[in-house]
C-alpha cells in the first residue's frame, strides 16, 4: 500500500514538473498571460534551457490554435488564401513576432562586414532593407504554401502548421546546443540547454511530427520534411558561425522561422 502511495506521489510530481515546464515554454514562446502556480519553481529556476523538453509540446499548442483559426475562418466561408493569412497572422500575434524578428535582424546583418559590424547590427531595433525583404517574403511564402494545401486538403493543411509549429521550435534550439554565444549579454549568452535533454526533445519532435499521418499523409514525406528541416536549420546555424562566430536569440528565432518555412515547402511540393 505504501508503495502504491510513493508511486503515486512521485507520478504527481513528475507531472507537475512537465506541466511547469510547459508554461515556461509557452510563457516564452506567446504573450498568453500565464499565472505562475504555486507547484512551479521560483522564477530563477524556471528557465528556457531547462525547460526544452517540453518546447516541442508548446510549439505543437501555437501550432493548434493556428489551426483552428484556418479551420473556423475556411468553414465560415472565406476563400482559402484569406483564411490562411489570418492564420499565419495569428501565430505572429500569439507569439508577438518573436521569431520573426529574428530573422529580420539576421536578414539585417548581412549588409554588415564584419562580426562585430553585424552584432550591432542585429542588436538595433530598428528593421534595415535585408529584413524588411525577409519577413515580406517569409509570410509571402508561408501563406502561399499553406494555402495550397489548404486547397488539396484542409485538415492537412491543419495538421502541417501543428507539426512545423513543433519542429521548428525544436530545431531553432539547434544553434544554442553547438555554437558558442556571440556576445555576453541576450538569450543567446543565457541559455544553455542540457545534452541530456536532447533524446527527450527529439522524440517529442518527431511524435508531434507524425500528425499529419491522421490527415492522410506518407511517412515519407513526413520524414524527408523533418530531414530538410534539419538540414535547413543547421545551414542557419553555419551561416551564424561564418558571420558571427556564434549564436544569439535572434539567430534561434531566424532557425525557427526558416526551419518551419522548410515544412511547409516540402509538404507543398509533394502534393
Amino acid at each position: 500500500m505504501r508503495r502504491m502511495s510513493d508511486i503515486t506521489k512521485s507520478s504527481s510530481e513528475q507531472l507537475a514538473k512537465l506541466a511547469a515546464e510547459l508554461f515556461v515554454c509557452l510563457r516564452f514562446c506567446t504573450r498568453i498571460p500565464i499565472p505562475r502556480l504555486d507547484f512551479e519553481p521560483p522564477p530563477k529556476d524556471a528557465s528556457i534551457a531547462a525547460a526544452a523538453p517540453m518546447l516541442p509540446v508548446a510549439g505543437a499548442i501555437i501550432g493548434v490554435a493556428a489551426a483552428i483559426v484556418l479551420c473556423f475562418f475556411a468553414k465560415l466561408g472565406l476563400p482559402t488564401s484569406l483564411a490562411v493569412l489570418i492564420a499565419i497572422a495569428s501565430l505572429m500575434v500569439l507569439t508577438g513576432g518573436l521569431h520573426e524578428d529574428g530573422l529580420a535582424d539576421c536578414a539585417d546583418a548581412l549588409g554588415g562586414a564584419t562580426s562585430e559590424q553585424r552584432l550591432a547590427i542585429m542588436k538595433d531595433s530598428r528593421v534595415g532593407t535585408f529584413g524588411s525583404l525577409a519577413l515580406v517574403i517569409s509570410v509571402i511564402a508561408r501563406v502561399m504554401s499553406v494555402a495550397i494545401l489548404a486547397d488539396h486538403s484542409l485538415g492537412l493543411a491543419a495538421a502541417v502548421l501543428i507539426s512545423a509549429a513543433a519542429s521548428s521550435r525544436s530545431f531553432a534550439l539547434l544553434p544554442l546546443y553547438i555554437l558558442p554565444p556571440a556576445r555576453s549579454e541576450g538569450l543567446g549568452a543565457t541559455t544553455h540547454p542540457r545534452q541530456r535533454d536532447l533524446l527527450v526533445i527529439g522524440i517529442a519532435t518527431v511524435l508531434i511530427s507524425l500528425v499529419p499521418i491522421f490527415a492522410g499523409a506518407d511517412l515519407p514525406r513526413i520524414f524527408i520534411a523533418l530531414i530538410l528541416s534539419a538540414g535547413a536549420a543547421y545551414g542557419t546555424t553555419s551561416l551564424a558561425r561564418h558571420l558571427i562566430g556564434g549564436q544569439t536569440g535572434d539567430v534561434a528565432g531566424a532557425t525557427q522561422q526558416i526551419a518551419e518555412l522548410t515544412t511547409y515547402l516540402v509538404f507543398t511540393a509533394w502534393l
